[in-house]
């Protein structure tokens, strides 16, 4: 049994098939599935149910794969283990930012981090937080800064990075002095998509009044949620902070309040890589 084997078992499960795990690790297809043909030999098992419908773990593979991802851990762990040892931060780090969490400045924190430590690779993804959460359990992601409207997942630790006040963005010269969610379901409405956290939040505010949003234009950013409602197309839901040094619109607080949170998630079940470690640092000594 070597390494490389444990580590296609490992590819071939989460990409549910051969073809994207080759690609995943960069070889052949055939290299891939003559592998885990051996291993499946060597165990004296079947890991996988090969159907015209996909590729699936077989009870024996779901049984299997733990050991074959505590493995592979392990042997990051000895490899992370020497670097601390010689002063070094090197390796991968895999980083997930959610859709609309313009509000953080993940640019300038990577760029300071690469500047740092240079012999760290940053992969990073944008997602809807749910994506990123199962990123992380699933060992893809090492950090993500995740939108809550709710408690933590107990099996994550977080940090808050974000606890704000959601506002609505009205042009300049014809805004209420504060607005209700009832009155908002009147407007034309921008706001991020669903999937963003400053989206859930207004949407659990929403249904907590009992009123049905229907936004007209959605968009990536606060930022061009802002834009687009000081060209008069509509009133956007934004977090505070978003609107700050901005004169083309006005900041009208929502009643009662409606809140969004952006975390800085990662799993309690196994510990952080020194490179992981370091950029934790770094995003902490940002986070006021």
């Amino acid at each position: 049994m070597e390494l490389h084997q444990l580590r296609y078992l490992v590819a071939v499960a989460e990409e549910g098939g051969f073809t994207r795990a080759a690609a995943r690790e960069h070889v052949a297809q055939p290299g891939i599935s003559a592998q885990i043909a051996r291993l499946e030999r060597e165990l004296g098992q079947v890991l996988f149910d090969r159907s015209a419908r996909g590729v699936r773990l077989t009870p024996a593979g779901e049984a299997v794969l733990p050991h074959a991802r505590a493995a592979l851990a392990a042997v990051t762990g000895v490899r992370d283990t020497a670097d601390e040892l010689a002063g070094l931060v090197r390796g991968r780090v895999a980083v997930g930012m959610v859709r609309g969490g313009g509000v953080v400045d993940l640019p300038g924190l990577l760029g300071a981090f690469h500047r740092e430590h240079p012999g760290v690779a940053i992969r990073l993804v944008e997602d809807a937080t749910d994506a990123l959460l199962d990123g992380l359990r699933r060992h893809d992601l090492d950090l993500a800064w995740v939108g809550r409207h709710g408690e933590p997942p107990a099996d994550l630790a977080v940090d808050v990075v974000l606890d704000v006040p959601l506002v609505a963005a009205f042009p300049s010269g014809d805004a209420p002095a504060e607005v209700t969610i009832a009155e908002l379901a009147e407007h034309t409405l921008i706001a991020l998509p669903v999937g963003a956290g400053v989206r859930a939040a207004l949407d659990r505010a929403a249904a907590d009044a009992g009123v049905a949003l229907r936004p007209a234009l959605e968009a990536g950013s606060p930022p061009l949620l802002a834009d687009l409602a000081a060209q008069g197309l509509g009133v956007a839901v934004v977090p505070a902070p978003a609107l700050t040094g901005r004169d083309d619109v006005r900041a009208v607080p929502i009643v009662p309040e409606a809140r969004a949170s952006i975390d800085l998630a990662r799993r309690r079940d196994t510990p952080l890589s020194p490179a992981a470690r370091a950029l934790l640092a770094r995003a902490r000594a940002g986070i006021t």
